[in-house]
């Protein structure tokens, strides 16, 4: 069941980010969070976003503007380490309410409200035209990449902000995807890098057994089949659908993690 579910929207969300620029951790990050702890969720969707990036690299890496990558993925990397921070900070603290359902007892942890709440800000985002629309003069890139950057490191969250900021950047489509790759993977190493050290790589046990590190190479393999896909389909498919799909989809999840239901 988590293989075809896991891998499926690996495929679906990668294949998705050649056309909006982001979507992969967004869509991914709260399907790992299903079956294992969030922490551990946002440090595996971390591994599949850079390998996935660095494959895109492969791919589309030729056409990055390499000038608006420094101006907005530097910054970007160094509040990175301050959004894996947080992350760790919230992931320390005990549950803050719980509650009885049924014969079950239900707690809702401080780390996993911040997610759900951050889910919800972005599943509502599918929804609101305004946003699909908004971008920044060029002159803002580096408060961009800070933001971008934080939100990537607490959550994995970094793409939607980061394209909003590259779209008026001057590029044509083929720049614009090689240069949020480009910026994507300058901060996830960082974000990984943080990761490991505040985790000491003890959250990350469930990953041991068997099927922890077999889907997560399920899931990069067919991220790797979706951007491959995705490339060869650039120009040729829209995806408002995907996009209602996608943010009602969000918006349970986020809800779940708020109430303690997941």
């Amino acid at each position: 069941m988590e293989y075809t579910v896991v891998c499926s929207v690996a495929l679906v969300a990668s294949a998705s980010t050649f056309f909006s620029g982001f979507g992969l951790g967004t869509v991914l990050m709260p399907i790992f969070a299903l079956f294992f702890p969030v922490q551990v969720a946002v440090a595996a969707t971390a591994v599949v976003h850079l390998a996935n990036n660095l494959f895109k690299i492969f791919l589309v890496g030729k056409h990055a503007d390499w000038g608006i990558v420094v101006r907005f993925a530097l910054p970007g990397a160094l509040a990175a380490i301050a959004g894996a921070a947080a992350l760790h900070i919230f992931a320390s603290l005990p549950a803050v309410a719980s509650y009885a359902l049924g014969q079950q007892i239900h707690r809702i942890f401080a780390l996993n409200a911040v997610i759900g709440i951050i889910i919800l800000v972005f599943s509502s985002l599918e929804f609101l035209p305004s946003f699909q629309r908004l971008a920044f003069d060029r002159k803002y890139l580096p408060i961009g990449g800070v933001i971008s950057g934080f939100f990537g490191g607490l959550s994995g969250h970094q793409g939607a902000f980061r394209s909003a900021f590259l779209t008026k950047a001057g590029m044509n489509p083929e720049s614009f995807v090689g240069t949020g790759t480009v910026a994507a993977v300058i901060i996830d190493i960082t974000r990984l890098f943080i990761y490991g050290l505040s985790f000491n790589f003890t959250q990350f046990k469930e990953l041991d057994a068997g099927i922890g590190i077999n889907l997560l190479v399920a899931a990069t393999l067919s991220a790797f089949l979706g951007a491959f896909m995705g490339s060869r389909m650039l120009q040729t498919i829209t995806l408002k659908t995907v996009r209602v799909i996608v943010g009602i989809m969000l918006a349970i999840v986020g809800m779940g993690m708020i109430t303690g239901l997941l």
